[in-house]
């Protein structure tokens, strides 16, 4: 395994299980990938994703997590001051919607049906593996289940709920009109929403997949679905303990762990795969290889192959992310767990983004506040932001301004519309996407590696299988995307696909007694 992010390690816990003897190298000193923090004076920041859905995806893999459901999954706030407030509650988050824009609430009523059956379609076709052959194996929960499964517990100590709606079924016909092909994201809130300010929510949906609303796949609409189905969840301590479990599962099923081993070559032959080179010289010989790094760093530098390196290229960058991590005196009143503080002109800010290649003049901004359900994220009368702006891939020495000059753009941008910081900052610190790219190996940058865009995106995106034998990737950057759900379902994906490929015969049976050992 080539590099340890969420994706690679559910693949490596899974392949564990099965009994194949399994290495991981990790060039950093943790893993765990962009799931990161940032820790200074007490003050701990999420650098990476900050909430969870469909923590199925992990506790059926007997990874122990502690989790909180939140009640409250966002917060809106939009240019005019108004605010749109969502909850688990779909028809609680209906009557706020009727609430900002009397009437619109039958019609996000609609759009939340819409979205459950494009994701309906999506759970049997896009998410149950490769496009290109589908391996449904293990299926997937995600609506109406209580986390634990069938037989296992909700972390509030409730049975767990296992509904027929939480397996995965079979496709069929009628899924591909289901996720309105040919539409762009954007198109399709316009069908569902009469108010501007109710289609830029709609549209925010593209952000989740570094993508454009104008050009983004209308397929992005189903995400209401997941959090109002299987709801926002909290890993008490930080998101990034759930990297810390994973990891403790890992070396208990036998899984060798290289930390600070950097890997910069896949050793191959015309056909197949033979193993990886590490920084030290050292030849490790494998069966199978599993690269959990960004697409274009395989075929740039691992395993140079220039054709689908320029495939990659065509498909553009996705967007990357500036950090402002705010250690803030006091608290504040009213302030939710999650934010998200929108521009007065969402077209334009994307034009930015996507088109004129520059942070946006008037940007969109999410700040997480973990200390409003975790104390332990800053000192006793203090607050962590997390606060994240979209912005284009590429060298930030390019920018119009320099970083530090954007930071206070941004924070004057929020002081306008009511989240002012003045007098209360004890530090500011920043990450750009030259840090991701120099920390993650992340090409550009970029969040997700490829743009999101066109109703072809999921065809276009790289695929699990390497072009030698023996050779998968995952991870964010290929199918079936970026996100907490979608590496984990690219890591199962994965391990169905080496279940399929690798005889039996092969695998070290000594490595599944010492996983059942380690149980007992």
């Amino acid at each position: 395994m080539v590099g340890g992010g969420v994706g690679g390690m559910v693949a490596a816990l899974l392949l564990a299980g099965d009994g194949h003897a399994v290495r991981l190298y990790e060039r950093l000193p943790r893993l765990g990938g962009k799931l990161a923090e940032h820790g200074r004076d007490g003050f701990t920041f999420s650098i990476g994703p900050s909430l969870l859905t469909l923590p199925d995806l992990f506790l059926d893999l007997g990874v122990p997590l502690d989790l909180l459901e939140l009640d409250e999954l966002c917060r809106y706030r939009f240019a005019d001051g108004s605010e749109l407030r969502t909850y688990r509650d779909p028809e609680r988050t209906a009557a706020e919607v009727d609430r900002l824009a009397p009437g619109e609430g039958r019609r996000w009523r609609a759009y939340l049906h819409w979205a459950e059956r494009c994701l309906d379609a999506s759970t049997r076709t896009f998410f149950a593996g490769p496009l290109s052959e589908p391996v449904a194996e293990p299926p997937i929960r995600w609506r109406g289940c209580r986390p634990g499964g069938p037989g296992g517990k909700h972390p509030s100590g409730e049975p767990g709920n296992p509904g027929r709606d939480c397996h995965a079924p079979r496709p069929r016909l009628g899924d591909l009109l289901a996720v309105a092909p040919g539409l762009t994201l954007h198109v399709l809130a316009g069908r569902f929403f009469r108010d501007a300010r109710l289609r830029q929510y709609a549209d925010r949906y593209a952000t989740y997949a570094g993508s454009n609303p104008y050009r983004a796949p209308a397929a992005l609409g189903c995400v209401p679905a997941i959090e109002h189905g299987g709801g926002g969840w909290y890993v008490r301590g930080g998101l990034p303990r759930l990297a810390d479990a994973l990891a403790v599962s890992l070396r208990e099923s036998g899984v060798e762990i290289h930390l600070e081993t950097e890997v910069t070559e896949i050793v191959a032959g015309v056909e197949r795969v033979g193993g990886v080179r590490t920084a030290r010289g050292e030849t490790v010989r494998a069966d199978i290889v599993i690269v959990n790094a960004d697409a274009a760093c395989l075929y740039g530098r691992l395993l140079p192959d220039r054709a689908r390196l320029r495939r990659i290229a065509r498909l553009g960058l996705s967007s990357s992310a500036f950090l402002l991590l705010a250690a803030v005196e006091g608290r504040t009143e009213g302030m939710p767990h999650h934010s998200v503080v929108f521009s007065a002109d969402y077209r334009r800010e994307f034009g930015d983004i996507f088109d004129r290649r520059r942070p946006p003049e008037d940007p969109t901004v999410y700040i997480g506040c973990p200390a409003v359900a975790d104390p332990t994220q800053a000192p006793p009368g203090a607050e962590s932001w997390s606060m994240l702006v979209n912005v284009p891939a590429g060298d930030p020495a390019r920018w119009p301004m320099p970083p530090e000059a954007y930071a206070e753009l941004v924070l004057d941008r929020l002081a306008s519309r009511g989240y002012d910081l003045s007098g209360r900052l004890r530090f500011l610190d920043l990450l750009t996407p030259a840090d991701l790219r120099d920390r993650y190996g992340a090409w550009g940058g970029a969040i997700y590696g490829g743009a999101y865009d066109g109703p072809l995106a999921p065809f276009r995106r790289p695929g699990n299988r390497g072009p030698r034998r023996g050779l998968y990737l995952v991870g964010g950057s290929v199918h079936p995307g970026g996100g907490l759900p979608l590496v984990a379902m690219g890591g199962r994906i994965v391990a169905a696909l080496v279940r399929r490929d690798l005889p039996r015969s092969t695998r070290r049976p000594a490595q599944a007694q010492r996983r059942a050992e380690a149980q007992r």
